[in-house]
């Protein structure tokens, strides 16, 4: 190996690191914070190391709220959006991919076109349309207006497009019906792109707030990006426990996150070769 290359390939090496370092430094404080008492958050010069590990402030996140119906009710939030975006996006991909009608690159255009609104232009519309349907404070509220999603049925289409069609017509003249291709051909073929799509998917569901905050009024039915709020008392800010339900509340994603590296590069691939 060359001086050259060797050297280049520290340089990077060393690039990434320090991005690595930026990235992580937030995280890495509001962890250090969660460990210390309120005198020693605000010492000068800053105290990074905590001299004891005290998870008081954990328990004390949990006292404050109530954090365990939040998690329950954002993993339920989260995973029904996840599955309802994906599956829809599924048929409605696999029908721009194999089929052909009248319309069909208009109609696509215009599925296309709904990517350029802003989410917040339709909240109104949608917060009357579901108070109209008596949902307002149910599950139905936070998962509904999400089901649908431009951008993942763009990447499942360009994923499907990457299958021979010469596998859709074999598996038609030996009796395959739509439905049976899609979910046990087509489906499994594409699970890199749908596993990708559908972390992509949960965390945006996870990470929700102005829609939960304006269709629920309960505990009961809160999410965790509400109820994070609540650990701030109005009359002393115990910056502490709320770094501490920040890290709970930040945990799952970021597990999930990790473990679904591979699918995220395998998913991301899948969908840009072939137009």
């Amino acid at each position: 190996m060359r001086p050259s290359t060797r050297w280049g390939k520290l340089c990077f090496l060393i690039a990434q690191i320090l991005v690595a370092a930026i990235i992580l430094s937030p995280i890495v404080y509001a962890v250090d914070i969660s460990f210390l008492p309120l005198s020693q958050i605000f010492k000068k010069p800053p105290q990074l190391i905590p001299e004891t590990l005290d998870f008081s402030y954990y328990v004390k996140a949990f006292q404050r709220a109530p954090l365990l119906r939040y998690l329950l009710n954002t993993v339920l939030v989260a995973s029904g959006i996840t599955v309802g975006q994906v599956l829809l996006a599924c048929i409605t991909a696999f029908s721009f991919s194999y089929f052909t009608f009248k319309g069909k690159n208009v109609l696509f255009m215009v599925i296309l076109a709904t990517m350029m609104i802003p989410g917040e232009s339709i909240v109104l519309s949608n917060y009357l349309t579901i108070g109209e349907l008596g949902l307002l404070d149910t599950y139905p509220a936070l998962i509904l207006p999400s089901l649908a999603s431009a951008t993942t049925i763009f990447f499942m289409r360009q994923a499907f497009l990457q299958t021979p069609r010469e596998l859709y017509e074999v598996a038609s003249m030996e009796g395959c019906g739509n439905l049976r291709y899609l979910f046990l051909i087509q489906m499994p073929l594409a699970k890199g792109a749908i596993g990708a799509v559908s972390i992509y998917t949960f965390i945006n569901g996870w990470n929700a707030y102005m829609w939960p905050l304006l269709v629920t009024n309960t505990d009961r039915m809160r999410t965790v990006q509400i109820g994070i709020g609540m650990l701030l008392d109005a009359d002393s800010a115990d910056y502490n426990v709320m770094m501490a339900g920040v890290i709970i509340v930040m945990l799952p994603t970021l597990l999930l996150f990790t473990l679904g590296q591979k699918h995220i590069l395998s998913g991301a691939l899948a969908g840009a070769v072939k137009g």
